[in-house]
């Protein structure tokens, strides 16, 4: 029997903002984030969700908000883990896929970390020898480790393709204090969960970081370390020189792939066993980096 998904909310709530992924309400000066299983791939949401995603989203970066807090501050104020939060009613639906937040003002760059050759960045190196218009040493294999972590930031597009960006062009665009702290603040956030994740059985390959401006701060925002917003490999099947299984959507990459699909809306529905193998991916990330099981409705 299917699981069941949760594909959109509609609560009697102001609507904050419907991304691929979440629905954010307005509270005031806090915001209610939830996670739905809707799953996009080469920018398209599709019509077929995971089940648990939403699950997994939510509960992963609640765990790594409050891990990794002493590290860099962040909007996180609470996991809605029953129908009653902070005096916040919510539907027995929501329990472990939403979180309360405080309302920062977005910075509108995506904070990517490397610290693997992989994915766009291989790409780049195998085309012309660079990572994000940065000269590389010569001969470097796809999926390496990088000598030190690279800082690659794009474009915070609200539809489409994000576009890479140059560190001077961060600079113009958000100024130099605040470019230098999302660098600063991304780097030791990767170092600390690359570190932890490692001793679990993970590698995390690259990530990537959101943050916003909360009174005269700079604090991390969104999602952190998830299956979404990173390149999970285990650590145990690590092989540099070829692309590595991961904890990710690349089951439904690789199916869209084979059947052809011309990553123009919309796209095609997935089928049931491409949906479950995603979803234990997700399901067995969470397990290896928390040491819990879901909580679940």
């Amino acid at each position: 029997m299917a699981m069941p998904v949760l594909m959109e909310t509609q609560l009697s709530l102001p609507l904050y903002r419907r991304g691929k992924v979440r629905d954010t309400y307005d509270l005031g000066d806090r915001l209610l984030m939830v996670s739905t299983d809707r799953i996009s791939a080469f920018d398209v949401v599709l019509p077929t969700g995971i089940p648990d995603k939403g699950l997994v989203l939510t509960q992963l970066s609640a765990f790594w908000f409050e891990k990794t807090a002493d590290v860099v501050p962040n909007h996180f104020l609470a996991l809605v883990d029953s129908t009653d939060v902070d005096g916040l009613e919510v539907p027995p639906d929501l329990v472990g896929r939403a979180m309360l937040v405080r309302k920062a003002q977005r910075i509108d760059v995506e904070c990517i970390v490397r610290g693997y050759l992989a994915g766009s960045a291989w790409e780049e190196y195998r085309r012309q020898g660079t990572v994000n218009g940065e000269r590389m040493p010569a001969g470097l294999e796809e999926s390496q480790e990088l000598p030190e972590p690279l800082f690659t930031p794009t474009t915070k597009a609200e539809e489409g393709h994000d576009e890479p960006i140059t560190w001077e062009q961060m600079v113009e665009l958000v100024g130099l204090r605040a470019a230098t702290a999302m660098r600063v603040r991304s780097l030791a956030l990767y170092r600390f969960a690359r570190d932890y994740a490692r001793e679990r059985g993970i590698i995390i390959a690259d990530t990537k970081f959101e943050f916003g401006w909360l009174d005269d701060e700079i604090i991390l925002i969104d999602e952190v370390l998830t299956p979404d917003s990173s390149r999970f490999w285990p650590a145990d099947e690590y092989r540099p020189g070829r692309s590595q299984p991961s904890f990710d959507k690349q089951f439904v990459r690789d199916y869209l792939t084979l059947v052809g699909w011309n990553r123009q809306p919309p796209a095609p529905e997935l089928p049931s066993d491409i949906v479950e193998r995603t979803a234990e991916k997700y399901r067995e990330a969470y397990r290896r980096l928390t040491g819990r099981e879901l909580l679940r409705p």
